[in-house]
């Protein structure tokens, strides 16, 4: 399985959160690939400069040491996330489902407001 984790599940891994459920620790894992998208420190670091947010510097290298693969933003990313329904709202997310997409991957989110979408999820929190 390929997978890819919703920024605040990358945080939850690196913290070792117990929102992080048992099951879904147990899939990343075992997954045969596991991702993080470039997404994720752009969408965590606006949010840390606006004071919402603290996690210590580095994350991609960090996610990188726990064996996460980056995932690079694409063209074909770019043009498909803004021509997704309008099911949610925010642009992060909606470029975390445009790779999920494009990619074959399943996406890895305690995110309800992502299930309209065509793919496929697995709950963070079980």
């Amino acid at each position: 399985m390929r997978l890819l984790l919703d920024s605040h599940v990358a945080l939850w891994w690196l913290a070792d959160d117990d929102q992080l459920g048992t099951a879904c620790r147990a899939q990343l894992e075992s997954a045969d690939e596991a991702f993080f998208s470039a997404v994720t420190p752009w969408e965590l670091g606006i949010k840390r400069a606006l004071g919402r947010l603290d996690y210590p510097d580095g994350l991609g290298a960090a996610l990188a040491a726990a064996g996460f693969v980056a995932l690079p933003i694409s063209v074909g990313h770019g043009e498909l996330a803004p021509s997704l329904p309008a099911h949610h709202r925010d642009p992060f997310d909606r470029m975390l489902v445009a790779q999920a997409q494009l990619e074959s991957l399943a996406l890895v989110t305690a995110d309800r407001t992502i299930r309209p979408y065509d793919i496929e999820l697995i709950d963070a929190r079980l």
